[in-house]
């Protein structure tokens, strides 16, 4: 018996109760009412409800006399051993072990499907994230976003929504020029020019443009720019894609900004005459406004000044409009700890576009990230390279480590930890864990232990029904994490997991001892561990964090 099926169990005792005290009034209360959590203190059983407690007032009665009421008729219900009221009227339920050990065939039938849920099914969302201008190699801060972006969306997949995992490519505007002229400079040997991009990475893309174009300094310069310009570009966003790959990171959409600025009239153009539709632009000193103040902005932001030319805001509304037209209702934006300054902006933009800030739009702030010992990169001269990082401490190190923290804390990652194979490395940690679960599985193999005999009840050590209690929440776990967009919590669940197990494998026998016989009780207990194997390898999967079978 789980928290969804126990929370049932308490709705309808509940129910009777309050029809028996309130007879001419309905309780009114669905199952998403009743909060089932697990005891800090597993001494107290395996679940506690605050029921009682949340019910007692609008029945007209006494929280500890409620609980008693539920306590009574829970006791009748198949699976569960005993019920205790404690303290004011908490409600601590203890299952018996053949109810609460049946889960380890239900995890190991349900397979990959075990912790996906439904929470978020019929809603589709949009998950922007990394945006790294393609000027130049991706660097700490993208590395961070890249992880996170793709385990939230990872997460929201598995709690039913629609995803798409997008990049947006600011590869229009000024920047693009003076990248192209940059490596057109390295390629004729002069200085960069003063606001260019400098490194090594700009040399190497000379030679690349070079290798493709051989002609390109008998050119005529703006001709010869504007041709170095797209090559590099196309090269640099390649390797940019590469890099992520690696990482094992995919994005579901490649959106070029000018997708936006092509056509006549152009999606910008657009924009501005759906934004005025909705009653939110205005003239004003020869610029065209939208009127962002109505949505809690600081001050109304120019969509085009008097000279005709849109501004970057213009290029946001026309993006923003976009993702709606192909149908995602709600939109998540990841952005760098330097752009606090877009979230007012951005929920005024879905305002003005007729959309409901607090519902369809979402703005995740990223903190920095530090890195004890990191060397800059030698391509880039004062950038911290994601293919450098990946390279130093593993993919799986790196993903792990910058999911394990919220996204608003700063974080400082220590290389030489992450690169050892100790308990003191929570990645290796759980991938030990999981690793063991496999070794596990192959002895038995060796000593004739099968899965053909289960009988629960006989899970019935304080660190099966520890270890049990555990893998029942994988699947809240879960729901919860996406709903918070939390990657964090699944990993911490994990570390929790690892050491309840590694505990279990302590005092539990999978094999029997010497030349003792095979019994019930170690095909039951391989249920166990092959369940918490599939626990392991389902949440590292949401990671995007490999699950070894041998360390």
């Amino acid at each position: 018996m789980g928290p969804e099926a126990l929370a049932a169990a308490v709705l309808d005792v509940l129910t009777d109760t309050a029809a028996r005290l309130r007879p001419d009034e309905e309780l009114g209360a669905s199952v998403a009412d009743i909060t089932v959590e697990r005891p800090k203190n597993r001494d107290h059983g395996d679940w506690a409800t605050n029921a009682a407690m949340k019910f007692a007032k609008r029945l007209g009665t006494n929280p500890r006399e409620l609980a008693g009421d539920i306590a009574a008729g829970l006791e009748q219900v198949s699976g569960i051993a005993s019920v205790e009221v404690a303290g004011p009227g908490f409600i601590n339920v203890r299952l018996d072990a053949a109810a609460a050990g049946e889960l380890a065939r239900t995890i190991v039938d349900a397979g990959d499907a075990y912790g996906r849920n439904d929470a978020l099914a019929g809603e589709t969302i949009n998950v922007e994230f990394v945006s790294g201008n393609p000027t130049g190699p991706l660097h700490i801060g993208h590395t961070r976003w890249a992880a996170l972006g793709d385990a939230i969306g990872r997460l929201l997949e598995a709690s039913g929504a629609r995803v798409a995992r997008e990049y947006y490519i600011n590869d229009a505007g000024e920047q693009m020029r003076r990248f192209g002229a940059s490596v057109y400079a390295a390629i004729a040997g002069e200085d960069a020019p003063e606001d260019g991009y400098k490194g090594g990475y700009i040399d190497a893309l000379g030679e690349r443009v070079i290798a493709e174009l051989p002609t390109v300094l008998e050119l005529d310069r703006e001709d010869a720019i504007t041709q170095v310009t797209e090559i590099a570009y196309r090269l640099q966003l390649a390797e940019i894609k590469a890099s992520l790959d690696d990482f094992n990171v995919q994005f579901d959409v490649w959106f070029s900004e000018r997708e936006l600025h092509a056509g006549d009239p152009s999606r910008i153009d657009q924009a501005v005459d759906r934004l005025r539709e909705q009653g939110h632009v205005f003239d004003a000193d020869d610029a065209v406004w939208v009127r962002t103040t109505d949505f809690g902005d600081d001050k109304d932001r120019v969509i085009r000044r008097g000279n005709g030319v849109y501004t970057y805001f213009a290029a946001d509304a026309a993006y923003y409009l976009n993702k709606g037209d192909r149908g995602f209702k709600h939109k998540i934006y990841l952005l760098g700890a330097d752009h606090h300054g877009y979230v007012a902006r951005l929920k005024a933009l879905a305002g003005s576009a007729g959309d409901d800030p607090d519902k369809d739009i979402e703005v995740l702030i990223g903190q920095l990230v530090s890195v004890n010992g990191a060397k800059l990169s030698k391509r880039a001269g004062n950038i911290i390279e994601l293919v450098d990082l990946r390279e130093w401490i593993g993919t799986d190190a790196l993903r792990y480590s910058l999911e394990r923290y919220p996204a608003d804390s700063p974080l400082s990652l220590d290389p030489e930890l992450l690169r050892k194979r100790t308990n003191d490395n929570p990645v290796f940690y759980v991938q030990y864990a999981h690793a063991r679960t496999h070794n596990v599985g192959r002895n038995a193999v060796d000593a004739g232990v099968t899965r053909d005999a289960f009988a629960p009840e006989l899970l019935a050590h304080e660190t099966e029904a520890a270890l049990l209690g555990a893998l029942q929440e994988f699947p809240r776990i879960v729901a919860f994490a996406a709903e918070e967009r939390q990657p964090h919590r699944v990993a911490r669940y994990l570390e929790e997991v690892a050491g309840l197990y590694h505990r279990w494998y302590d005092n539990c026998r999978v094999t029997p001892k010497g030349d003792a016989p095979v019994e019930p009780v170690h095909g039951t207990r391989l249920w166990l561990n092959d369940a918490t194997g599939q626990v392991l390898r389902n949440g590292l999967g949401l990671l995007g964090v490999s699950a070894p079978e041998r360390m």
